[in-house]
């Protein structure tokens, strides 16, 4: 395995004054209420203990003077207590039988004599009005609850949507006085997005400098990029460099269950922001909310919604003057054009993966408090991690700072952001003993064909290190670092690429005679190069300067489903030419490495007793030198 502009601003319009807060009292009407009724049901039982006598047995106990007091209801129920010689005087309940009628005249004469029942009272019903009352009160007060948030409703009060209060209020954190402390010395490079960003903050600061010059304050700021680039950290920059107030939510949280609650929010939250003008909105993945409208197989009628709200917040029929929104996404082709067009998102900015001196500042910022070994070279390290994020690079050094402890130190050295780089792209390290030997001799000489072909290829990225320690899914790799950073790849240069990662299968073809299962992630890669070579960069002259790319940003990774834009026939020549390439690519490789067979096997060897080399001995090799103490074997291979 390898790795390698307006006519002009709208009339001011007087902001519509604020509707008067609720009364304090109403959010306890929910709560009083429950509590009413839980005490209504569940209270008459706490303090309850009687037992439930039968009534045969209530008359037996009646005459053996067992029982003190006794109350009658006309309905039937009998309650009472026993004396404190029986049952310690607790007390009782009982009922008449269902087929007794009346009262029984011998359970009646028995309780009114007083040598066997001392207390007895005769009552008309066994409940009383101000209890029946009682019971219908919790009924009552939902009733007068709905009531009053209907009414409330068909007034707009609220906070709307159908008056269930707090659902439609908006749930932006306000950052105003406790502002963060991130600045944008805290965000490392990206100069030109940090000026589009600084002059937007700068203007709602100081708008009669712009208005002097005749310069309209955009609307809004779209923040898009790959994942973990800094968009968010540099909303939390202006958030702290700012001196207006920052409302900052991410876009699922317009989104409820209820239809119309995403729209509420959205016009609460922007109701808010006017109200303490001049004012920023940050919006965080806003592709939750914004993506077109009327794609897919099913509509979202709530989506939508919101999204019309937004729009018409933006630059609507009543302008949002003195508010600034500020999004980011990693999807901007996902969302709507009517967010994108000027008036609403005025600018876009792009902010893509770090260049190498962004990288090394970048690394200079996340390496504060932690202590660095001599022997740690940023800028090194700042060339081995093309394609990382600002997320990655943070990643990395806490990982580095992870191994370090690891091995009992609190220096971090550079094999521990060696270590921690592998474990990030790789994964975890398996160890030497994974492999059969046979399996350990086979991987050696694939990593051998990747290096040599490399180290013998003008055009190739330098060889930074081959191992043979299996690590995730990988048995081996061989690690290129590029001098400099390119931004432009010639034909020489893709074609020396697919030599290199096809170098590990020729490296097997001209050893053992035989392909093994170990090229299958170097044959992948290698036809999404040549396929790309021939489909999208024009360099196929079967197929001509023809390209047939996707319109999405590179950016964002794998290219989306997209229906096939050219014939049959044009599939066919493209794929008889990606094969063409292969071939050629395959017998350059095993070509170069049957001509320097010495040096395949002497790094092989080389990687059988060390397990991992740098670069600098895959050169020496390639160039027929012995290294550490090899001579001998590269004499035995030549021979």
């Amino acid at each position: 395995m390898s790795t390698n502009a307006r006519s002009g601003p709208p009339k001011d319009r007087p902001a519509a004054p604020a509707p008067p807060p609720p009364p304090s009292w109403r959010r306890w009407l929910i709560p009083v209420g429950v509590l009413i009724t839980a005490l209504l049901l569940f209270l008459p039982s706490f303090g309850s203990t009687s037992t439930a006598v039968g009534y045969a047995q209530l008359s037996q106990q009646i005459a053996q003077k067992q029982v003190e007091s006794l109350t009658l209801t006309a309905d039937g129920a009998i309650s009472g207590t026993y004396r404190s010689t029986f049952d310690n005087g607790g007390s009782f309940t009982s009922h008449y039988p269902s087929g007794v009628q009346g009262v029984d005249p011998t359970f009646l004469s028995q309780v009114k004599d007083t040598s066997l029942v001392p207390h007895f009272t005769a009552t008309g019903t066994s409940g009383s009005v101000l209890g029946t009352l009682l019971s219908f009160l919790p009924i009552l007060l939902f009733v007068g609850y709905f009531i009053y948030i209907g009414r409330a409703a068909r007034k707009g009060g609220l906070g709307g949507l159908g008056g269930l209060p707090g659902v439609g209020k908006s749930r932006a954190k306000v950052i105003e006085g406790d502002r963060p402390t991130t600045t944008f010395a805290d965000v490392a490079g990206y100069e030109g997005v940090k000026r589009d960003v600084t002059e937007v903050v700068d203007f709602l600061r100081h708008s009669e400098k712009y208005a002097a010059a005749g310069a309209i304050a955009p609307r809004g700021v779209l923040l898009a990029g790959p994942p973990g680039t800094g968009k968010t950290l540099l909303a939390r920059a202006v958030a702290g460099e700012a001196s207006v107030p920052f409302f900052s939510i991410s876009g699922s949280a317009f989104i409820e269950l209820y239809v119309g609650v995403g729209a509420s929010r959205v016009r609460d939250l922007f109701a808010e922001a006017r109200k303490r003008a001049p004012a920023i909105i940050f919006i965080d993945e806003i592709d939750a909310i914004g993506q077109r409208r009327g794609t897919g197989f099913a509509s979202n009628d709530e989506r939508e919604q919101t999204l019309n709200q937004l729009l018409a917040e933006m630059d609507g029929f009543e302008p949002s003057t003195g508010v600034v929104v500020m999004a980011a996404t990693n999807r901007p082709e996902t969302l709507d054009p009517a967010l994108l067009r000027p008036g609403r998102f005025d600018r876009q900015v792009v902010v893509p993966l770090p260049t190498q001196p962004e990288r090394r500042a970048i690394l200079a910022v996340h390496a504060k408090g932690k202590h660095l070994a001599p022997d740690v070279d940023l800028e090194a390290v700042a060339r081995a991690t093309p394609g990382f994020s600002g997320a990655d690079l943070a990643n990395l050094m806490n990982e580095a700072a992870i191994v370090a402890v690891r091995g009992n130190r609190t220096q971090i050295t550079a094999a521990d952001l060696s270590q921690a780089r592998d474990r990030i792209l790789l994964g975890q390290r398996q160890g030497s003993n994974f492999l059969l030997e046979s399996e350990k001799y086979n991987v050696a000489v694939h990593e051998s064909g990747h290096a040599l072909v490399a180290a013998l290829s003008p055009a190739a990225d330098p060889v930074d290190r081959v191992t043979i320690l299996p690590s995730g899914m990988a048995l081996g790799v061989t690690e290129q670092v590029p001098e400099e950073e390119r931004h432009l790849y010639s034909f020489e240069h893709m074609t020396t690429s697919l030599a290199v990662r096809l170098g590990g299968r020729a490296a097997e073809l001209v050893v053992f005679e035989q392909g093994s299962t170990g090229a299958s992630n170097d044959l992948s890669s290698a036809t999404d190069l040549a396929t790309r070579m021939v489909r999208e960069f024009g360099l196929s002259p079967a197929l001509g300067p023809v390209g047939y790319g996707s319109d999405s940003p590179q950016y964002l990774g794998n290219e989306p489903l997209t229906n096939r834009t050219y014939s049959e026939e044009t599939q066919r020549v493209i794929d008889t030419e990606v094969a063409r390439l292969l071939r050629e690519a395959e017998a350059h490789a095993v070509d170069l490495l049957r001509r320097n067979r010495p040096a395949l096997d002497a790094l092989a060897q080389e990687l059988l007793d060390k397990e991992t080399v740098t670069g600098d001995v895959v050169r020496a090799i390639a160039d027929g030198l012995p290294v550490n103490g090899h001579r001998d074997a590269v004499a035995r291979a030549s021979g």
